[in-house]
């Protein structure tokens, strides 16, 4: 198997770069990848398959179609709109509001999708206040990754790691949480400071945001009384799952079944068609990718090699894990990161116990998350939020975004070191 090791990194590396790089999209490199594992005899076709996890796969299904239909109900639109007449027509306290609202609904659904319905909406508000819509694209994209790290399907690292070590919602919610609430008050700080000065209206541009009705951005009362009902029910059954026995992905598509006939809708293709396939094929690559790794016996040697490097010190190795995860997230693509770090964190497991490695675990979640803002390229939701600014005509470059997110990385990747040495 020593022999096979150069392969399998020469077809790591190699889909990695293309991954990263984008010169082929990124899901065809995570696919073509996992099956070159399988060509070379890396890992066998049975393994390679049982190498994807299912759990995180039908996860991500159930929670993008809940999402979908929600979306329908004119209930995101609502909130938006109503912040910003709460808010008086005040810029600044519009962004830090609508921030704020950002992080708390990507940990209830997921950051991408949060930022699809939110930033539209932001451009509204900037025409009609006559101020740039960059300050508000890139406090909402940074929110939400920083929302997204509270809880377990709030950003797909962490259903990945919650998956792999046996992490449930309410283990988040214990863990991750408490400090997503600092750093997102951090996050605030940030953007007042950075942004007031560029937020200064007249009252008759204020006046403007009051004119608007948000009771007409709620499209399908019915429907949202049922999205809500739902929603809550998958919530509630996510804190208990372990009570009830059932794992988060029989809960999501569960809750996504009944929602797709309580809303009563024929038009189940068209929903099951807004479900991203490309992210969910991206997933099947990338785990088998990963796998080859795996099966070759790579990862043994890394997590042998972390632990020479902190002398087996646990807090080294907690630190190390989360400003590596931190940095190398804002390079690299922070999803097919942690799906590396995962086997890695799980063979120091076997040779240190499950227990002494949770620790790792919440290390690697904070840093992959908190480090997706480090640049423009860091995370999906910064890439989607700049790309609908560049379609609505405000252009903000990888430098205008970065010198920004950067600079907030290190401070909630600081903030969160500060609550692991606190916590552990």
């Amino acid at each position: 198997m020593q022999s096979s090791i150069p392969v399998a990194l020469v077809i790591f590396i190699v889909s990695m770069i293309a991954i990263t790089t984008e010169k082929v999209h990124k899901t065809s490199a995570a696919i073509l990848g996992g099956m070159l594992m399988v060509i070379f005899g890396l890992e066998s076709q049975s393994v390679a398959f049982s190498n994807v996890d299912w759990n995180v796969i039908f996860l991500l299904i159930g929670m993008m179609i809940i999402t979908s239909i929600t979306k329908r109900t004119g209930l995101f639109q609502y909130i938006a709109i109503r912040l910003a007449k709460l808010a008086r027509g005040e810029p600044v306290a519009i962004i830090l509001m609508l921030s704020v609202a950002t992080a708390v609904i990507s940990a209830l659904l997921d950051n991408v999708t949060t930022v699809l319905i939110l930033v539209p909406i932001t451009f509204l508000i900037a025409v009609e206040l006559n101020v740039a819509p960059t300050p508000f694209v890139v406090a909402l994209a940074l929110a939400s990754n920083v929302g997204g790290t509270a809880t377990l399907i709030g950003d797909p690292p962490n259903i990945m790691i919650g998956s792999a070590a046996g992490l449930g919602f309410s283990d988040f919610l214990a863990y991750t949480a408490p400090v997503v609430v600092v750093n997102l008050v951090a996050l605030c700080a940030f953007i007042f400071l950075v942004f007031r000065k560029s937020l200064v209206v007249t009252n008759e541009r204020k006046a403007r945001i009051l004119a608007f009705d948000h009771a007409k951005a709620i499209e399908d009362k019915p429907l949202l009384v049922k999205s809500l009902v739902v929603l809550g029910a998958v919530m509630a059954a996510f804190v208990l799952h372990s009570r009830l026995g059932l794992e988060p992905s029989t809960i999501a598509l569960s809750g996504a079944a009944v929602l797709l006939i309580a809303s009563g809708t024929r038009d189940v293709e068209a929903i099951l068609g807004e479900i991203e396939w490309t992210t969910i094929m991206f997933f099947l690559g990338l785990f088998m990718l990963v796998g080859g790794l795996v099966e070759t016996g790579i990862m043994t040697q890394a997590s042998a090699s972390v632990l020479g490097a902190t002398t087996g010190h646990m807090g080294a190795t907690t630190m190390l894990i989360l400003w590596a995860s931190g940095l190398l997230s804002g390079i690299l693509d922070n999803i097919p990161f942690v799906a590396t770090m995962i086997p890695l964190i799980q063979d120091m497991g076997v040779t240190l116990g499950a227990s002494a490695v949770r620790p790792l675990w919440w290390a690697l979640s904070l840093g992959a998350c908190l480090g997706g803002n480090g640049t423009l390229i860091g995370a999906s939701a910064n890439v989607v939020a700049v790309g609908i600014s560049r379609k609505n005509g405000n252009h903000i470059s990888f430098w205008d975004f970065t010198k920004y997110s950067a600079v907030y990385t290190v401070i909630s990747l600081a903030v969160s070191s500060a609550y692991m040495l606190i916590r552990f």
